[in-house]
């Protein structure tokens, strides 16, 4: 199985929206928001391909995914190499994801 691994980005991304969740909607919605999440990940490593890669190529990143957060209007974006997932971000998708996205180290 593949392992996904979180940049220092993503991970910061995935609290701020697990307490932005939690604040907005109270603990439930933010505890189902990271159970959810999370699931996305382990789905990821599951099947690394299965995310749309039509932000990477309208941003002219080759080789970036974005994976759906179910019932969250935001997303995992990553890239595939081997036996690992880079897990670069997590983002809502009514972010400027171009802006965001090119300036994206790519390693």
């Amino acid at each position: 199985m593949t392992t996904a691994t979180l940049r220092t980005l993503a991970e910061a991304d995935l609290i701020e929206r697990t307490r932005y969740d939690r604040r907005e909607g109270g603990e439930s919605v933010g505890r189902r928001f990271f159970d959810e999440a999370m699931a996305t990940l382990h789905a990821m490593e599951r099947q690394p391909n299965g995310g749309s890669p039509r932000v990477g190529e309208l941003c002219d990143i080759p080789g970036l995914r974005v994976r759906r957060i179910a019932s969250f209007s935001c997303g995992w974006f990553y890239l595939t190499g081997g036996e690992s997932i880079d897990v670069v971000r997590l983002l809502a998708y009514a972010q400027d994801l171009r802006a965001i996205l090119t300036e994206l180290d790519p390693g």
